[in-house]
């Protein structure tokens, strides 16, 4: 009996130190979230701005052309015509304060064929007594790439407390487990209880999982795991397509199409999330193709 005991409470105190391992293993996939976040939000700012200022001149038809990203802090976004320069610094500053962005940034105007700069300024330009360069300045008509580049972002520093957090977290949990265990003694614990699974028609299997689409959640054999939006957006267009290949601009468009944004990084943050939650399944495995996109392979 007492040997019984000490295997059980070693096991709730196991169990714990593992639950708080894996938090703080978390931490950068939640790191790959703010960056993800961030990229929409930068693109939406982007193509608010333009829709802005095509009003501003009089054109509510023509289509905004999808917001590049070129790495993690430079974006930019095509106009076909030439736009009134001097409502840009307002009008982009005001877009970004709508989506909460306060990191410093430059701003370039390109010309679409030389990729010269035509003009430009930077962020604290626009605090100075004289204002952003180049205003009121005559334009030539034509094409231009309007392209922001954001100062890059510190690296925070990691937390110097996990060790104290492993042993506070880790104890407390072993005096909880102490304590579930000590009441268990005095249940009886049904045996064969069925699991709640979600409805067929929601679930798509594969390999030794399956994904609850309606209510966002992948199971396996070990744990349950509860989705984002996108995240189960993804796993879903794979699971639905298990061992074919899916180009990365087909991946684009089911997935992110409906914001009407296109970020070239999401693809591999959100492949990489899919990953980890998939690790646990030895029989599925989401493979790169080089230049080409993702497969997910179910070996039996």
């Amino acid at each position: 009996m007492v040997r019984g005991f000490m295997m059980r409470y070693f096991k709730a105190v196991f169990t714990g130190f593992l639950l708080v391992t894996c938090i703080c293993a978390g931490r950068p996939l939640m790191a790959n979230s703010d960056a993800v976040r961030f990229s929409e939000n930068v693109n939406l700012s982007l193509r608010r701005t333009v829709d802005l200022l095509l009003r501003a001149n009089g054109d509510s038809l023509s289509q905004i052309p999808p917001v590049k990203q070129t790495d993690a802090n430079t974006f930019s976004v095509q106009m076909d015509h030439m736009f009134d320069y001097d409502k840009l610094p307002e009008t982009l500053q005001r877009s970004f304060d709508s989506y909460h962005i306060d990191r410093p940034y430059s701003v370039a105007v390109l010309n679409c064929k030389t990729g010269e700069v035509s003009l430009g300024y930077q962020f604290f330009d626009l605090n100075q007594p004289g204002g952003v360069p180049c205003r009121g300045r005559s334009r030539e008509a034509g094409c231009y790439m309007l392209q922001v580049r954001f100062t890059p972002e510190a690296a925070k520093p990691q937390a110097t407390g996990n060790t104290w957090l492993l042993i506070t977290v880790g104890g407390t949990l072993a005096g909880l487990g102490f304590i579930a265990w000590n009441r268990s003694r005095h249940k009886k614990t049904p045996e064969n209880v069925p699991q709640n699974t979600p409805a067929s028609h929601s679930r798509i299997a594969f390999g030794n999982s399956w994904l609850d689409t309606t209510n966002q959640s992948l199971f396996n054999s070990q744990s349950t795991l509860t989705l984002t939006f996108r995240e189960a957006k993804l796993l879903s267009l794979f699971a639905r397509n298990i061992n074919q290949v899916l180009e990365r601009d087909a991946i684009l468009k089911s997935v992110w199409e409906d914001e009407g944004v296109t970020v070239g990084r999401s693809v591999d943050v959100f492949v990489s999330r899919l990953r980890k939650m998939l690790a646990a399944d030895p029989q599925v495995k989401i493979t790169a193709i080089h230049g080409v996109g993702y497969k997910m392979e179910v070996h039996s």
